[in-house]
């Protein structure tokens, strides 16, 4: 597998669970960002992606739709890419 296949199978992989992480304004949020974003993602981006693709579902809606503020180690280009997100195409639907 070459670096370019790689790359699309790893955005894959993060569409894959940003779509189906069982709790469905999360998902329908992530999910969306992901499709939209990950194309344009660099690998840097993709890995701060991960890592908030691994936090409890409640913490990082919470995050997303500010109800909750973002822990200093979670703040980043991606988290505010997707707090912009939701503002833009969800906070009048959720």
């Amino acid at each position: 597998m070459d670096e370019t296949e790689a790359r699309q199978a790893r955005r894959r992989k993060l569409s894959f669970r940003a779509w189906r992480r069982g709790f469905k304004e999360a998902d329908i949020i992530l999910g969306n960002f992901a499709d939209e974003a990950l194309p344009n993602m660099s690998d840097a981006d993709m890995d701060v992606f991960e890592v908030l693709l691994e936090v409890p579902d409640q913490d990082l809606y919470g995050w997303i739709i500010e109800r909750d503020p973002t822990p200093a180690e979670h703040q980043s280009e991606i988290m505010k890419q997707l707090n912009i997100f939701y503002k833009t195409a969800y906070k009048h639907v959720l």
